[in-house]
Order: structure tokens, then C-alpha cells, then sequence
């Protein structure tokens, strides 16, 4: 979705080992969200988005990503938004006993912007769970771009686990529902086909994966 250009400015410009960014970095990266993406919904690549939905920004710490409306009917965050907005909604799951309206909305910059203990990194804790012997399942659709199967498949390799049962394609309904890779205390899984919200785009192949899991089994492989 970005030109090679960008992509060897945002490497040669941006330090991701560290918490902040540079100017340069920014820009760089700016100018690839505004101008090369598109407006396209980065949560689900391929999913059209909704033509009467208002353009929204996600704001990440020290980034900006365009959020559209997703899912199988692209329009479903406004429906949701308006519904939760409605006053009777909101008395109902008394989410709001003053009576005085607010806006609800699907991400909150409030929080975005006040939550401060955030870990740098996810990895030592994973460290401990699989440690204390928990069964650890990460799954990632294969049409996000925001948290997208590369980099997940990027973060799992520096946890140095060994292979139990190499990459295979697993199946639902006799297709090929992803391909999953089982180690020594976790199970990676993709889902084809999936954006952000996986049960969302592709919910056969999430219960698949959820019905897996409880069981203590690998993935179908046929």
C-alpha cells in the first residue's frame, strides 16, 4: 500500500527501539497514511467502506491512523454509534444516570491519551504466561494492516520457542482457513480472509479456532 520510497524513508528515518519519534519519522510516516494508503479501511484492506460514513482518525500514542467503518456491512460502527447515542440506550444499560447526553463513541481519545502504564512490549509478559504453563493461543486475520500477521509472526520469533508441529494450512468447511505453526507454549494461527475484529469477517473460522482451543487441539489439517 506504500511506495518502496516510503518504506526505505520510514527505515532509514524512524527508531523502533525506541519509545519516541523524530520529526523526520513523523512526517514520513504522515505522508504514507495521507497520502499512499487511500481511503481504505486499515482494519480490513479489502472490505469497501461506507459511503456515507464521516472520516475518523485512531489516534496511537505518537501515530495517526484513518479508522473507517468495518465489517461484512462496512456501515456497522455508525449504526452502532447511533445506538449507543441514544438516549433511552444509555438509561437502559444505565450507562448514563444523570440524563445529561454524552457522546459515546467506538475508541476514546480520553483514554488514548491519559493512559500512561502501558508496557513497551508485550513479550516478557507472555514469558511469564507460558512459564506458569498457560495454554497461549495468538490468531491474527490476514487483511489487517494495523496489527498485521507479519509483525505478530515478527514478535513471536524473538521469543526463541521451539517448533512442536511446523507451518501447516489449516481447514474449515474444506478450505484453507489459515496456517498455523505450534510451539513449545503457544500456537500461532492467521485466518484468511480475517481483518481486525476476527469473528467479525470470518465468524466459521473463529469458532474453528475458538472450538480448537478449548478442546487442547491443533488445528484441523484437512
Amino acid at each position: 500500500m506504500v511506495s518502496d520510497g516510503t518504506y526505505r524513508s520510514i527505515l532509514s528515518s524512524c527508531n523502533f527501539s525506541s519509545t519516541k519519534t523524530s520529526r523526520k519519522c513523523d512526517r514520513t510516516i504522515s505522508y504514507a497514511m495521507n497520502h499512499e494508503f487511500g481511503d481504505i479501511d486499515q482494519y480490513s484492506i479489502y472490505t469497501p467502506s461506507c459511503a456515507n460514513a464521516a472520516k475518523r482518525r485512531l489516534r496511537f500514542k505518537n501515530t495517526l491512523l484513518r479508522r473507517s467503518s468495518y465489517g461484512y456491512d462496512p456501515c456497522t460502527e455508525n449504526y452502532a454509534e447511533k445506538y449507543y447515542n441514544r438516549p433511552d440506550v444509555q438509561r437502559a444499560m444505565h450507562a448514563n444516570t444523570t440524563g445529561i447526553p454524552y457522546r459515546w463513541t467506538a475508541c476514546s481519545n480520553v483514554l488514548i491519551k491519559t493512559w500512561g502504564d502501558a508496557e513497551f512490549s508485550m513479550l516478557p509478559t507472555y514469558k511469564k504466561l507460558i512459564g506458569a504453563g498457560l495454554r497461549i493461543w495468538m490468531f491474527s486475520g490476514d487483511t489487517d494492516s494495523v496489527v498485521p500477521v507479519s509483525a505478530t509472526r515478527f514478535s513471536i520469533s524473538h521469543l526463541g520457542l521451539k517448533i512442536k508441529i511446523p507451518w501447516y494450512p489449516w481447514y474449515s468447511g474444506r478450505q484453507v482457513a489459515g496456517w498455523t505453526e505450534v510451539y513449545e507454549g503457544m500456537t500461532f494461527a492467521s485466518v484468511r480472509g480475517a481483518g481486525h475484529e476476527v469473528p467479525l469477517f470470518q465468524p466459521r473460522r473463529a469458532f474453528q479456532l475458538f472450538q480448537s482451543f478449548l478442546a487442547g487441539k491443533p488445528l484441523p489439517k484437512t
